[in-house]
């Protein structure tokens, strides 16, 4: 009888999606609104901030439960990523793709508080600004395409979760263990 994995299933799957939505949404509502409501360049900076500053610490959650969700089930399906053919690889990608998706996300927040520690006016602020070794002009640029860089990782990786799903239906996971033994086998035989 097949094991359930609901709870890791359920953190992976909702982590992930808070993750693409969270940062779809920042990247359209947020700093849409800082755009529209900012008066100032400084004050649209300021407004894009807030509103990151309030959301980090569910991206922060939506992130991890994801990871834990996403090592959970690939220790439950250890056996199926080895024996079934295809499995490897799109967890391969996944696993790529996760990694460039934190690494973007990562960096599109080192970006982010540049901008808003040097639009503050503390200068202990603008200062710790000046340790981060990219320049206010060029995050702003950088930070403009980071912005649809994780929406669009993360989207990646929802299309993987959907292949994921498909391949764990019983006719392909007989079909794919089938034909990994067989190329298993031809390549014994040559």
């Amino acid at each position: 009888m097949p094991e359930r994995n609901t709870f890791l299933r359920s953190a992976h799957d909702v982590g992930l999606a808070a993750w693409f939505g969270g940062s779809l949404m920042g990247a359209v509502g947020v700093n849409g609104a800082a755009r529209e409501e900012g008066v100032t360049e400084v004050g649209t900076a300021r407004i894009a901030s807030v509103g990151w500053a309030k959301w980090a610490p569910m991206g922060v959650a939506a992130i991890g439960a994801h990871l834990v969700g996403g090592a959970g089930l690939l220790a439950a399906n250890q056996a199926r990523v080895r024996g079934q053919k295809g499995v490897a690889g799109a967890t391969a990608a996944k696993t790529a793709l996760t990694g460039a998706a934190l690494g973007a996300t990562a960096y599109t927040r080192v970006l982010g508080k540049k901008i808003d520690l040097a639009s503050t006016e503390k200068r202990e602020d603008q200062e710790t600004a000046e340790e981060i070794p990219v320049g206010v002009e060029q995050a702003k640029r950088q930070l403009a395409a980071m912005q649809w860089a994780v929406p669009a990782l993360t989207a990646g990786l929802l299309v993987l979760n959907a292949l994921q799903g498909e391949q764990q239906r019983p006719s392909q996971q007989t079909a794919g263990a089938l034909r990994k033994a067989l190329a298993q086998m031809g390549r014994q035989n040559t």
